[in-house]
């Protein structure tokens, strides 16, 4: 278990996954980890891959009334929110919706 703490102080606990990484600063308290970072640090990258996949599906020619990206995510003591693949290839779903037009 990892915790990571809010900007407004509570306490969030993450199963992890392990990094292994050799000389790591954190230290281990009753079976879980500090976190390097906030929990809002943690998620802020993938809050902009989010962003960025949006713009593209909203501003592309296709112009939908609705996008939905789907993507898992693993957290991680140090390097906090990594985008998890759930095949080989990796795990991304979208989803384009487009609302009938009213007739005249």
């Amino acid at each position: 278990m990892v915790e990571f703490r809010t900007d407004d102080g509570a306490v969030v606990a993450v199963e992890a996954v392990t990094e292994g990484r050799p000389g790591s600063r954190l230290v281990a308290r009753d079976g879980t980890v500090q976190a390097a970072r906030t929990f809002e640090g943690a998620l802020e990258g993938v809050r902009a891959a989010a962003s960025s996949a949006l713009r593209v599906f909203r501003d592309g020619e296709l112009r939908p009334d609705g996008v939905e990206i789907e993507f898992g995510v693993k957290m991680s003591a140090e390097t906090g929110a990594i985008i998890a693949k759930g095949t080989a290839e990796g795990h991304l779903v979208v989803r384009l919706t487009w609302s009938p037009s009213p007739t005249s």
